[in-house]
């Protein structure tokens, strides 16, 4: 059902013909991976946590590659700035799954245990801001919206930036001695950031120059 209104929400905004329709499918195969692994019983010993983790794996992918569509463009291969709204909807999906894998198995749905693990947990905190920031760029995907937004769009979504390093300092919270994953998501996170400013202050000094 979810997917089923990405597909609609995604051909809403405009993004139509036979390259995003194989950018959608090969989105999703993760998902349809996952399914194949619980009907299979295939996920290990602890499913929840499998699912956990392939969800958040895939958030941090994802959001890797809508960051790099921009200076991927720029150097000559514009494939991934094509189809970046497409796979940040895809973001917002799989932090979406992510989120729902966690309301459902370990808090029940629960407002108290909820409030219980934000106690214990913090990092769970930091993973819920990073969604409610995730939401706003989500329903302002289309072009509709854009338009509307005009400006405030742009800066907007910015915030991408935010979900990022709110998305790293989750996964760094959540580390206790294997801290490779953290530090790699961290340091591509860090280079694709470094690139952005670049662009920004080579425009704004070129704007202030007489």
């Amino acid at each position: 059902m979810i997917a089923a209104k990405l597909k609609r929400y995604v051909s809403f905004s405009g993004l139509q013909g036979p390259a995003p329709k194989t950018v959608f499918v090969l989105a999703l195969m993760p998902l349809l991976l996952v399914v194949v692994q619980v009907a299979t019983n295939d996920l290990g010993p602890d499913p929840a946590e499998a699912l956990m983790h392939i969800t958040g794996e895939w958030v941090l992918r994802l959001l890797v590659l809508v960051l790099l569509a921009r200076p991927a463009s720029q150097w000559g291969w514009p494939l991934l700035f094509r189809h970046r709204r497409m796979l940040g909807l895809f973001v917002f999906f799989y932090a979406t799954l992510h989120l729902l894998v966690f309301a459902q198995v370990y808090i029940g749905w629960s407002g108290v245990i909820l409030v219980e693990e934000l106690a214990e947990r913090p990092y769970i905190l930091v993973g819920a801001a990073a969604w409610i920031l995730l939401a706003p760029l989500a329903i302002t995907s289309t072009n509709a919206m854009r338009r509307r937004l005009k400006q405030r769009w742009r800066q907007l979504h910015q915030l991408t930036y935010a979900v990022a390093a709110l998305g790293v300092l989750h996964i760094l919270w959540l580390a206790r001695s294997d801290l490779g994953t953290p530090l790699l998501y961290g340091g591509l996170f860090a280079v694709l950031l470094a690139w952005r400013l670049r662009v920004y202050l080579r425009r704004r000094n070129r704007r202030e120059s007489p």
